[in-house]
C-alpha cells in the first residue's frame, strides 16, 4: 500500500481507526468512496473493525449521498442474488452523483435486470464460455510468453504496461479489429483506460465508441464470426438491438474486459513479488495455478464494490433498507470476511473452497470469467517462466478508483531465468 492519498483522506482514516479501536467507530465515521482511502495501510484494519461492528452501515458520501455499505460476505452474497430486491437498472457503480440516473440504464448488461440483462448476455455468451476460451488459451498463453520475453530483455520495465498489453490484444482478436485499425484501437484504448486524469480518459472514449459505432454499421450489413458482428445482428423479440444499445454494450464489454485483467494481473503481481516465498511456491509447483489465480482474485478484490438500488423495503443485517435506497456492496470486504474464510488475512494460494465474489455472483456474475481467468494464468506463468525473480525498480503508484483498484506504476527489474 502507498501514502499517495491526500491528506484528507489521511486524516480521516486515522480519526476512524482511532474511532474503530476505542469501540465508538459508526458507518459514518468513515467515506468508503473517498479513493484515497484505499491506498492506506491503515485501511484493513479499519474494514475489519467496522465489519464487526456490524454487516451493514450507514455511509454519508461526498458525491453520492447517503449509502448503505455492505461489508459482510453473507449480506453481501444476498443483495448481489436477489435482483428483485436489489435492482442494477439504477446504477451498478458509485460516481454518477445523488438522484442521478446513468446513461444506459436499462440498455447495458450492467444496467438492466433479469429477464433483459439475459436476453443482452446470450449473443456475448459463446465467445466467454469454457469452452470458447478453451480453443483460445493457446494463443492466449503464446502472446503472454512473448510479452514476458520482450521484458525480459528490456530488463527494466513498467509491469503495468506490460499486462495490460495481454488483455487489449485478446479484446482486439474478439472485435475482429481489422490489422490496419489495431495500433489506433490500442491507443485509444490506452487513453481510455490508462488516462492520467478523467478528462483524458473520457476524451479515449469518445474516440472509441465512434469507432465501435461505425464497425457495427459495417457488420451489420457484413457479418462476421466475431463478437461485434454477433451484437449486430442479434434480435430481441424478432428485432434488431438499437445501434446505440449494441455500441454501448461493447464498450462495456470492453472496459470490463480489459481493466478486470490489467488491475488484477499487476495487483498480483506485486503480491507475488512482495512474497517470494509463494513466487518460488509457484515456480516449484507445489500449488495449481488455477487455485493460486483464484486466491490472487480474491486478495486483490478490484473491483471494490458494485452498487444496486432497492426496489422495496426490506431488512439486511439489522437495518431496514426503503424502497429506493442505494446499497454498496464492498466486495474488498466480503471477500475478508472471516465468517466465509478461514484465515482470510492470509494469502493461501491452494485455498479450497474458495467462494469469492471478486468476479461478482448471481445474474451479474461477470460475463467474461472464463476469459480473465485464462488470461491471469498465461501472465502469472509467463512471468514465473521467464523471470528467475522481480524486482521493484521504484515506487509503485495506485490509481485513484473505487471501481477498479489497482496500480498506475510498477516499476521493476526483470532477472532472466
Amino acid at each position: 500500500m502507498l501514502t499517495t492519498a491526500n491528506a484528507n483522506a489521511t486524516a480521516t482514516a486515522t480519526t476512524a481507526a482511532t474511532a474503530a479501536a476505542t469501540g465508538t467507530a459508526t458507518g459514518t465515521a468513515v467515506d468508503l468512496t473517498d479513493p484515497g482511502l484505499w491506498a492506506l495501510p491503515d485501511t484493513p484494519a479499519l474494514v475489519d473493525e467496522l465489519r464487526r461492528e456490524a454487516p451493514v452501515h450507514r455511509t454519508e458520501t461526498v458525491d453520492d449521498g447517503p449509502v448503505w455499505s455492505v461489508l459482510t460476505y453473507r449480506e453481501s452474497a444476498e443483495v448481489l442474488r436477489n435482483a428483485a430486491v436489489f435492482s442494477s437498472e439504477s446504477g451498478s457503480l458509485l460516481g454518477s452523483g445523488e438522484g442521478k440516473v446513468p446513461v444506459g440504464s436499462g440498455r447495458m448488461m450492467a444496467l438492466t435486470d433479469p429477464p433483459r440483462h439475459r436476453e443482452l448476455r446470450a449473443p456475448a455468451n459463446p465467445f466467454f464460455s469454457k469452452g470458447g476460451v478453451r480453443g483460445a488459451a493457446r494463443s492466449i498463453a503464446e502472446r503472454a510468453a512473448e510479452l514476458f520475453d520482450r521484458a525480459v530483455e528490456q530488463g527494466e520495465v513498467d509491469l503495468v504496461d506490460v499486462v495490460s498489453a495481454l488483455p487489449l490484444a485478446v479484446m482486439c482478436d474478439l472485435l475482429d479489429v481489422p490489422e490496419k485499425d489495431r495500433d489506433m484501437v490500442v491507443r485509444v484504448c490506452d487513453v481510455a483506460f490508462l488516462g492520467r486524469t478523467p478528462e483524458e480518459r473520457r476524451a479515449g472514449h469518445q474516440q472509441l465508441i465512434p469507432y465501435l459505432l461505425h464497425q457495427v454499421m459495417l457488420r451489420r450489413s457484413d457479418p462476421r464470426d466475431d463478437l461485434i458482428s454477433m451484437m449486430a445482428t442479434y434480435k430481441v423479440g424478432g428485432r434488431l438491438l438499437p445501434v446505440e444499445d449494441v455500441v454501448l454494450n461493447l464498450d462495456n464489454i470492453v472496459v470490463g474486459g480489459v481493466q478486470t485483467v490489467r488491475h488484477t494481473a499487476a495487483m498480483g503481481l506485486h503480491t507475488l513479488v512482495g512474497r517470494p516465498d509463494l513466487w518460488r511456491k509457484l515456480q516449484r509447483g507445489e500449488v495449481s495455478m488455477d487455485s493460486a489465480v483464484d486466491e490472487l482474485l480474491r486478495w486483490t478484490s478490484v473491483g471494490l464494490h458494485t452498487l444496486r438500488t432497492a426496489t422495496r423495503d426490506s431488512e439486511l443485517g439489522g437495518r431496514m433498507i426503503r424502497r429506493g435506497d442505494r446499497v454498496a456492496v464492498w466486495v474488498w470486504s466480503a471477500d475478508r470476511d472471516p465468517a466465509a474464510f478461514d484465515r482470510p488475512e492470509e494469502i493461501r494460494l491452494d485455498r479450497s473452497p474458495n467462494k469469492h465474489l471478486a468476479l461478482g455472483l448471481g445474474a451479474h456474475y461477470c460475463i467474461g470469467a472464463p476469459l480473465a481467468k485464462a488470461e491471469l494464468s498465461a501472465l502469472y506463468t509467463a512471468a514465473l517462466e521467464k523471470a528467475a525473480l522481480i524486482e521493484p525498480a521504484g515506487p509503485v503508484r495506485h490509481n485513484r478508483s473505487i471501481i477498479n483498484f489497482g496500480l498506475d506504476h510498477f516499476p521493476v527489474r526483470l532477472i532472466p531465468r
